[in-house]
């Protein structure tokens, strides 16, 4: 009897300080859906201060998810470019659309303002990035001569404010569109 008590005590004892035993793992029908990062995506298509891609670099999504026709346009430029010693970098191309979100939410705060950030930034809906539709171009001297000769490839600066930002928009006669003061139009 006394043997069957210490052997209780003992086992009370264990029983007590063991650690629970985790739950079973849900059957597969029961697990939740994971999409992943793609729906609170905050950095697709950043790049750190300083670093440039080439129009080439197809591989990383802000140049690989730009619009094929955007991508043909911005490599025959950087090609003609070449032949006259200018360097053409993409900074930004294609973002994802919670990065953009991020980017406009930082202006608000930046600037205190919607109406003032909009100057700067796109909202996530009116972004051109977004539709992998917009390049942003480093450095200046590539700005200058795309400014110059982008038309030519169906490039044209949209903003007034934005020497680096291009868009496919030349009309019929291949001419660029009058100049946005702004991103807010």
């Amino acid at each position: 009897m006394v043997v069957a008590a210490v052997a209780l005590l003992f086992g009370a004892c264990a029983t007590a300080h063991a650690q629970p035993s985790p739950p079973p793992a849900p059957s597969e029908a029961e697990q939740p859906l994971d999409i992943g990062t793609a729906a609170t995506d905050t950095f697709g298509g950043w790049l750190p201060d300083g670093v440039t891609l080439s129009p080439f670099d197809v591989a990383n999504p802000i140049v690989g998810a730009l619009d094929p026709t955007l991508l043909a346009a911005i490599q025959d430029a950087a090609r003609k470019a070449a032949a006259e010693n200018i360097d053409i970098q993409i900074n930004s191309g294609w973002r994802s659309r919670g990065f953009q979100e991020r980017l406009y939410d930082d202006a608000v705060r930046a600037y205190g303002s919607p109406d003032i950030a909009r100057q700067f930034v796109a909202s996530a809906d009116t972004s051109k990035h977004v539709e992998g539709k917009a390049v942003d171009i480093a450095p200046v001297e590539a700005d200058k001569w795309l400014i110059a000769n982008g038309q030519q490839f169906g490039l044209c600066q949209i903003y007034a404010n934005e020497i680096w930002h291009f868009e496919l928009a030349v009309d019929d006669q291949g001419r660029c569109p009058p100049l946005k003061p702004n991103a807010a139009g």
